[in-house]
């Protein structure tokens, strides 16, 4: 019966193994993110990681201890064959898990989640098409090599070991009932342990360092932690007993109850045409204006003439989670993507529905697939009913990896100036995309290859506001230029304050006011401080603040899958939601309770729509 109880042993080991190994090779395969990081720090990544790759080890050796079982009464190829197809589909999968995480890590800062297969589900195509064919064919390459690895490790340490046949049924019933508790005694690994806390996400982390933390994460388990976490409900968001959130609550949200009064101190129309530029990937590290690279001067130049908030971020960290936050003043939570979430959408307030009540025509721009992450459903939902795609577009002008680049998108922008009659107001929201991974775009100015991307699109903006101004409309229109999510340039920036500050920019003839505002904002403020200026009612925006309104509470809130910051008069603070521990600070006071009581209260209004 040894071999039997070897086998099983084996299975596990050498499961927990290979996601050590696996560990090492991640933070190799970033030498400049852990360049700094001792030999102890490392062994810490490695240690403080074990409980969750005992849990994921768990998972895949229940099936191996079933055919052990199995194998007890029976001898037939057919059991070597599930056995062989089972190892070579967990190789398989694993090899996926690592092989993503590791490529992605560079890209998007955190550990693999549900994200990538949402947004594969939703549209393949701008998936597939926002890689070049190296990235394509290197990735399944490194995938189907990685795979032959592991399952290598499984055949020389597990599949061949060889199982005696048992003839005396007493042994059997001995080897069946053994193996079944080892089966069985799986579920403590599985959850973590015997006590009342189950095994999360926030069982890894161990580091004031956020990069050691994510090197200790196993994908497998970020992986399917947030594929069975996504139901819009997180308990895990809730801080405050009833008492002590209503207490808070005045703090973070407020609402103007007078009536809505159009601001004839910094508007010259009450209704004006609106143009609303949400820029990919733009931070304000590429503005001079705002301490930055010479790199986007012209909106740089754009900036200084016209109003600038200073101290001003995105609320998330992909376009799926920013466009609530833009367009309907919902800043969202950790972890949830509000636009998979279409039965809520519908409820939510709304920026162009309530311009499109007060009059207004809208239009959306975007040279990309609008059926990505349920873009469609969103823009449709919000009010709009010409939307500008990708189809729209011939094949000739599709010439980048997500679509029409934004030269083309512009100039069909530019064209419908002509097309425009009569006087009722418009939005328009044009979309950029060009200067998203990879960064080709035809345009050559600066080596690096994504300051380059934000250079060409900057030179597109500069060309754009030439041809507006020229327009009779200019003296009536007003344009916002604002960043979609945290910024791709420069990389990395380990602050999430600092990844997260972006520019926010209006403009435009019937603007009556520029200069600079260190005013602590937000995306989501947008909404109610638009609505605001124009005299719109913007109460239903609950979680929307108008800038402008001096009784309104004064900060910016910001997310990522497992972090959430906050910028207020005090100072600054980022905390793990998980853990609700604090992360990063600076500042006297950073209003640690204030960040978790408008968390609390997003979650709460979010379970209930």
């Amino acid at each position: 019966m040894q071999f039997y109880l070897l086998k099983f042993f084996l299975c596990y080991v050498v499961t927990v193994a290979i996601f050590v190994i696996e560990k090492v090779l991640f933070m190799l395969a970033y030498p400049d993110i852990y360049a700094g990081v001792g030999f102890s720090d490392r062994l810490s990544v490695i240690t403080h990681g074990l409980p969750m790759d005992f849990s994921v080890a768990g998972y895949l050796t229940v099936v191996p201890a079933l055919l052990v079982i199995a194998r007890v009464w029976s001898s037939g190829r057919v059991l070597k064959y599930v056995e062989t197809g089972y190892y070579v589909l967990i190789s398989l999968l694993l090899s996926a898990i690592f092989v993503l995480d590791t490529g992605l890590y560079g890209y998007w800062g955190f550990k693999l989640d549900a994200t990538p297969l949402f947004y594969f589900l939703s549209s393949p195509s701008a998936v597939v098409g926002g890689m070049t064919w190296w990235q394509s064919i290197g990735g399944l390459l490194l995938w189907v090599a990685v795979a032959a690895v592991i399952y290598l490790i499984y055949r020389v340490a597990v599949l061949r070991l060889p199982l005696p046949d048992l003839r005396a049924k007493r042994s059997r019933v001995t080897a069946t009932a053994v193996m079944s508790v080892l089966a069985l005694l799986l579920f403590i690994p599985i959850r973590g342990g015997v006590t009342v806390s189950t095994m999360n996400l926030s069982t890894a982390y161990f580091s004031q360092n956020q990069r050691l933390n994510h090197a200790a994460i196993n994908p497998a388990f970020s992986l399917l932690y947030s594929a069975t976490h996504q139901s819009g409900k997180n308990e895990n968001l809730e801080f405050f007993d009833a008492a002590k959130l209503a207490a808070l609550k005045p703090s973070v949200l407020h609402t103007d109850s007078s009536a809505a009064r159009f601001d004839t101190l910094r508007l010259a129309s009450s209704r004006p045409d609106i143009y609303i530029v949400i820029l990919e990937s733009f931070s304000s590290h590429l503005l001079p204006y705002q301490s930055g690279e010479p790199i986007a001067l012209s909106l740089d130049s754009i900036a200084r003439s016209g109003l600038t908030f200073t101290n001003f971020y995105a609320n998330n960290f992909r376009t799926d989670r920013a466009l609530p936050s833009v367009l309907n003043g919902y800043p969202g939570i950790p972890p949830v993507s509000v636009m998979k979430y279409v039965d809520k959408l519908e409820s939510l307030p709304s920026l162009p529905k309530s311009l499109k009540e007060a009059g207004y025509d809208l239009t959306y721009y975007y040279g990309g697939d609008v059926n990505f992450t349920n873009m469609l459903a969103f823009l449709v939902s919000g009010g709009f009913e010409n939307i500008i795609c990708d189809k729209d577009f011939p094949v000739s002008q599709r010439l980048g990896k997500w679509g029409a680049h934004d030269d083309v998108l512009f100039a069909r922008v530019v064209a419908d100036f002509a097309r425009r009659s009569g006087d009722k107001p418009v939005l328009k929201v044009v979309q950029t995309s060009s200067s998203h991974e990879p960064f080709k775009v035809p345009y050559q100015k600066l080596e690096n290859p994504a300051a380059n991307a934000f250079a060409y699109t900057d030179s597109i903006l500069g060309a754009f506001m030439e041809k507006l101004k020229a327009t009779p409309r200019w003296d009536n229109t007003l344009v916002v230029f604002v960043p979609d999510h945290y910024g791709a340039y420069p990389k990395p920036l380990d602050s999430m304050k600092d990844r997260h500050h972006v520019p926010l920019i209006f403009t435009g003839g019937a603007l009556k006011q520029s200069g600079k505002n260190s005013v602590a904002a937000s995306q989501a403020d947008i909404a109610a401080t638009l609505l605001g200026m124009l005299g719109i009612d913007h109460s239903k925006f609950t979680f929307s603040k108008n800038l402008f309104d001096a009784d309104a509470p004064k900060f910016a809130y910001f997310l990522e899958p497992e972090l959430a910051g906050i910028v207020d008069e005090n100072g600054y603070a980022a905390i793990n939601v998980i853990s609700g521990e604090v992360v990063e600070s600076s500042g006297a006071d950073p209003s640690i309770d204030r960040l978790k009581a408008y968390i609390q209260l997003i979650n709460q209004d979010f379970t209930n729509r």
